[in-house]
């Protein structure tokens, strides 16, 4: 087994993301793909462990195992929380649809702290290309805007919505150029100001519940456990292989 048969043998949950999730997709948009797979129990037994992360087979297509999946979900990152949310599902199992269940326990007010952190990083960078060559990568200025929208928009109805709707062409129009530089500053502003409004107000709990996830954890590890998998086979084709004796 390679680390890819790990998605292609044990996907518990795939779906699409990036623009044709969001709803801001055009004819040249990719299709990015993103899931969770379940390493077999047996691959843990050994000092080498399966991989938390593995990238394709396929073009733009990334997965993640599913205990580092609900660590990045339980800490508030976007990319993850978002992931959970999209309104594109292509694959889910018993297990992947356990997980979808969850997806209210992943949601805190941490989100205010990781996606306006995460949307500080990238205004960053469009400050830099605004000093350096006078205008933002536009693409970059859209889904900035968007997810700031994302974030209000969660913290003040506890409910995370991927799909922009009708805000659509609102942030084609950005894309494209056609918003002046200080227009969006003015827009980006105001949008983290009512982010953080809301978050002192949020129906959304101060924490994650984290016991819920590391229960569904604990007992899909169990039930992988027991599973009848040809399990030297499985751990060395995953893992690099160990000497039988240390000299």
């Amino acid at each position: 087994m390679r680390p890819e048969s790990l998605v292609t043998d044990h996907t518990i949950y795939a779906c699409v993301m990036g623009s044709r999730a969001f709803g801001l997709a055009t004819e040249d948009s990719d299709t990015d793909r993103r899931g969770v797979f379940l390493a077999p129990t047996p691959l843990f037994w050994r000092f080498d462990k399966p991989p938390t992360h593995v990238e394709g087979p396929a073009e733009e297509q990334f997965s993640w195992e599913l205990e580092r999946f609900c660590e990045l979900a339980l800490r508030g990152n976007p990319n993850i929380l978002e992931c959970l949310h999209s309104p594109l599902v292509e694959y889910a199992d018993a297990t992947g649809r356990e997980l979808l269940a969850l997806r209210g326990a992943f949601l805190s007010r941490k989100v205010h702290e990781t996606f306006v952190r995460y949307a500080h990083g990238q205004r960053g960078k469009l400050d830099a290309d605004v000093r350096n060559h006078g205008a933002p990568r536009w693409k970059h200025a859209m889904h900035l805007l968007r997810l700031l929208m994302t974030a209000r928009d969660l913290l003040r109805t506890g409910v995370l919505t991927v799909d922009v709707g009708d805000r659509r062409e609102e942030l084609l129009e950005v894309k494209r150029g056609e918003v002046p530089w200080p227009e969006l500053e003015t827009r980006m502003n105001r949008l983290t100001r009512e982010a953080e409004e809301a978050a002192a107000h949020s129906p959304l709990p101060e924490e994650p519940d984290r016991r819920r996830v590391e229960d569904f954890l604990v007992r899909t590890r169990r039930a992988s456990a027991l599973q009848a998998y040809p399990h030297e086979q499985v751990v060395q084709g995953v893992v690099p292989a160990r000497r039988s004796r240390e000299s």
